[in-house]
């Protein structure tokens, strides 16, 4: 089965050194992991990278909107930029995905609660199969919940429109 690696929004300001996410630099070595483990099996890696507009910490082309050095894309990987927490939405990623004949997608990345949750139900929308990676993904704490509890809830909450699975069980 054709299938790609989604990594949404691994960028340079979402790791500021007094505001860690939960587990970063777990989540980031996952990611790095997968990325590898796709290039080396010739799996299509696309990174998705949210915009925002002047001033803002997602400004196209400031220090913290690249994608984070650590996962940084190679020559020739798709870098879809979105302006939604949705990566489908206003972008090229559907048609990116259909002309390589994806059927499936391994995703991973931050915010779980927003723009990870929003890519794994919409991808399930359009007829994807799909597979959350369960240590791959992280956000913050909240007023409303510890982001342990958030992770959490969304590996159980959306098992209903993905396999949920460890980095080393990813169908790549």
């Amino acid at each position: 089965m054709s299938r790609a690696l989604l990594i949404v929004d691994m960028q340079v300001s979402h790791f500021p050194p007094d505001n860690l996410p939960f587990r970063a630099s777990e989540t980031l070595e996952v990611n790095r992991w997968l990325i590898d483990r796709a290039r080396r099996d010739g799996v299509p890696v696309i990174f998705i990278q949210h915009c925002a507009g002047k001033g803002s910490r997602y400004e196209p082309g400031t220090p913290g909107w690249g994608v984070h050095p650590a996962l940084a894309p190679r020559d020739g990987e798709m870098v879809i930029q979105k302006w939604h927490p949705d990566p489908f939405q206003g972008t090229e990623l559907q048609s990116a995905l259909a002309s390589l004949g994806t059927k499936k997608l391994i995703v991973a990345g931050i915010r779980s609660e927003m723009c990870v949750d929003t890519t794994v139900r919409r991808a399930y929308s359009l007829g994807y199969e799909v597979e959350l990676v369960s240590d791959g993904h992280t956000t913050w704490t909240t007023g409303a919940a510890p982001a342990e509890v958030i992770v959490a809830h969304h590996n159980q909450a959306l098992g209903r429109f993905a396999k949920v699975v460890p980095h080393q069980q990813a169908d790549l």
